[in-house]
């Protein structure tokens, strides 16, 4: 047994593919060792990844396949021989088998006595097999984007290889690559370190090897690094200890993390008058533009500074350059953004409305005008349904909002910062003068643009951001334009998943369900049903991913309902809150045998009858089933109204007496044509008071 270590050397790759890629390079070199017989399941693996390399360390891994016994079975005996002489096919199976006739045993299975003969398949070097197999998986590797880098070379890959590792031992393993063969040589930082070679002399050494080299291979150590940079860096810089700080994202970390090999951090700072321009103009420019982390004071205003992550290591005098051309760029930036507002202010929003009529939304649904148009409409049926149902809404803030809410594409600030699309909507909203419940609203229609990210602050907000998600969908859906597979180019799934959290996570309720969204527009009958099943599987989406709901408990809630949004939340937690009771497996479980009665019977083409006729109970335990059943669903029926499901679910697994006693003592498909029926259509009663809340049939049952 030895260590295997693999490495792959490339020209920078982008920060956003390399975490994937890590993961499926360990994935898929682990799967070539399980599959070949070289590594036991379950043993020690590691991967590493820079914006230079990808790598893979794994622990004993066997040098040799282990040789395998395989049992070939040939022709019958009767066929096999004749009159005790072996047949042409007794002897074309020895010579397929690689043995003499003599050689060959005879066996019986269940279809009589055959001929067999065992072969003993040799195992292969382990250096034989990776050498065959890692070039497959490299190729297989996904990339959003691959490149040719070598002139009538077949081979395709997201950046131009430049040097390859794979070590099993102290031995080398000659994987061919990109024009490469792998050896025991990598190299290490390209400035700090340059292009002097770094000999390993075994898989362990790669990590302290790397260290020497300035690389620092481990992608968590990485991301610790920084952040305690940071929080020096930022200690450091505030002498007077005034409470500065830099202000958290994880994403931002993130990404420094996979563009560094050496990680330091510099503070730099910038005038005060920049802080009159709004903090999320300030904001964008340092982290979308320049990757720098903004610095905030005690109580959570920007204060003048920045952190800047560096590739490199450098002495005072080399850091105060970097220093200094960092904040050379980013005064520059400011200076861009500065222009750009005082700009745009000499249009005011109600002017650039007019100008969305020569920015198109889709060739085929017009231009951003036109949508408008349709927001604002949408919008306003939106509004007028929450408000019947007792909601407060400014409607007229509202449609001030929808009628606004594009302007800002036409700005020159948006054009240069895309990022803050509707954000500066908002920002020039108040600065112009509208009501604070215009401004939000505008500022917040985008939300949520993922899962991590917060919902709109204001129903105004909310419902403007669902108006203008369901109008996107319902328009693409019109025109055939819908998701498929992993390719969503108009990104309609995100609008979908922003409406299902709105609905689910407003600070106050909508009462509004997904059905009614479906169907707010003059959209046609079938681009309803689909927007219908779309929404359906979002919500599903959001209750697995968002809320950790278990795949039965969310197939168990939704087949309740799936168009009240919070209604299914809340549904979906009470039975994850009860599902480990022993009472409520048992009923689940007896539900789901109810089920499959029914179902059976209807294929059989046996009906229940209407309703259950006490008279045909002839059972003691199907009296009592009937009885506690309907004692039961006055009951569950309140708590279900006053939506206590999770009391209503425990009222429900009360019903496990009755229920295992009648599936002891009673046969539901009797003779008796008359019985039959009424014992089907208690089934279908019971199904029916109890399945309310969730399809319990759905739970898995373990065990």
């Amino acid at each position: 047994m030895a260590d295997f270590l693999f490495e792959i050397g490339l020209e920078e790759v982008p920060a956003r593919m390399i975490a994937g890629a890590q993961a499926e390079l360990e994935q898929r070199v682990v799967k070539i060792l399980e599959r070949e017989r070289l590594m036991r399941s379950g043993a020690g693996t590691k991967s590493f990844a820079t914006p230079r390399r990808l790598a893979v360390w794994v622990e004993g891994v066997a040098e040799q396949q282990e040789d395998v016994a395989e049992e070939l079975v040939g022709p019958s005996v009767k066929v096999a021989y004749k009159d005790g002489v072996a047949t042409p096919a007794a002897v074309a199976f020895a010579k397929k088998a690689g043995v003499e006739v003599a050689a060959l045993k005879t066996i019986t299975n269940a279809k009589g006595e055959y001929l067999a003969a065992t072969l003993v398949k040799a195992g292969r070097e382990a250096a034989e097999v990776i050498a065959a197999e890692m070039p497959k998986e490299l190729a297989g590797i996904y990339w959003a984007k691959n490149m040719y880098w070598r002139a009538g070379r077949p081979e395709r890959f997201v950046r131009p290889v430049r040097w390859m590792v794979a070590m099993l031992g102290e031995k080398t393993v000659p994987v061919e690559f990109g024009g490469y063969v792998a050896g025991s040589v990598t190299y290490g930082h390209r400035v700090l370190f340059g292009e002097k070679e770094i000999v390993l002399k075994a898989p362990g050494d790669y990590e302290d090897a790397l260290l020497g080299g300035f690389v620092i291979a481990d992608v968590e150590v990485r991301r610790q690094r920084i952040r305690k940079a940071l929080d020096k860096v930022t200690r450091a810089g505030d002498p007077k200890g005034s409470g500065l700080r830099w202000r958290e994202d994880h994403e931002l970390v993130d990404k420094l993390t996979q563009l560094t090999e050496w990680p330091s951090v510099l503070m730099g700072g910038f005038e005060k008058e920049y802080l009159a321009l709004p903090e999320e103009v300030l904001v964008t420019v340092m982290r979308d533009h320049q990757n720098y982390f903004a610095v905030e004071d005690k109580s959570g205003k920007l204060a003048p500074h920045f952190l800047a992550v560096l590739n490199t290591e450098a002495d005072e005098a080399g850091v105060a350059v970097i220093r200094h051309g960092n904040e050379r760029v980013l005064r520059a930036r400011f200076n861009d953004a500065r222009f750009f507002w005082e700009f745009d202010q000499r249009v005011p929003l109600n002017e650039r409305c007019m100008l969305l009529e020569n920015v198109t939304f889709q060739k085929d649904l017009g231009s951003y005008a036109v949508k408008t148009g349709k927001v604002r409409k949408a919008a306003a049926a939106l509004a007028g349904r929450v408000v019947e149902r007792g909601l407060e809404v400014d409607v007229l803030a509202l449609d001030h909002a929808a009628r606004l809410a594009k302007a800002d594409l036409t700005a020159e600030l948006v054009k240069e910062f895309t990022e803050l699309q509707g954000v500066v909507g908002g920002l020039y909203a108040r600065a112009q003068g509208f009501p604070a419940a215009v401004g939000d609203a505008i500022y917040d229609q985008y939300k949520p643009e993922s899962m991590e990210d917060g919902v709109p602050r204001t129903t105004e907000g909310a419902l403007l951001a669902i108006a203008d998600k369901a109008d996107t969908i319902a328009g693409m859906f019109g025109l055939g334009l819908e998701p498929t597979g992993s390719k969503d180019p108009f990104a309609l799934r995100r609008a979908a998943n922003g409406i299902v959290k709105i609905l689910a996570e407003t600070k106050v309720t909508l009462p509004l369900k997904l059905d009614e969204i479906a169907e707010m527009g003059s959209y046609d009958a079938a681009v309803v049903a689909k927007m219908r099943g779309f929404f359906a599987e979002r919500l599903e989406f959001y209750l697995k991913e968002a809320r950790g709901q278990a795949y039965d408990v969310v197939k168990a809630a939704l087949a309740a309902g799936a168009s009240d949004v919070r209604d299914a939340v809340a549904r979906a937690e009470a039975v994850t809150a009860v599902r480990g009771s022993d009472d409520f497996v048992a009923v689940s479980s007896a539900f789901k045998r109810m089920k499959n009665i029914l179902s059976q019977a209807r294929e059989k083409g046996i009906s229940a009858a209407r309703g259950v006729d006490a008279a045909l109970l002839t059972e003691p335990t199907e009296r009592a089933l009937a009885d506690r059943s309907a004692e039961l669903a006055d009951r569950v029926y309140t708590l279900r109204a006053e939506k206590s499901y999770r009391a209503a679910l425990e009222e429900i697994a009360t019903l496990r007496p009755q229920v295992d006693a009648f599936f002891e003592a009673v046969m539901v498909m009797a003779p008796d044509e008359a019985v039959r029926a009424n014992r089907l259509a208690l089934l279908e009663k019971v199904l029916g008071d109890f399945s309310g809340i969730a399809d319990f049939s759905e739970i898995v049952i373990a065990g």
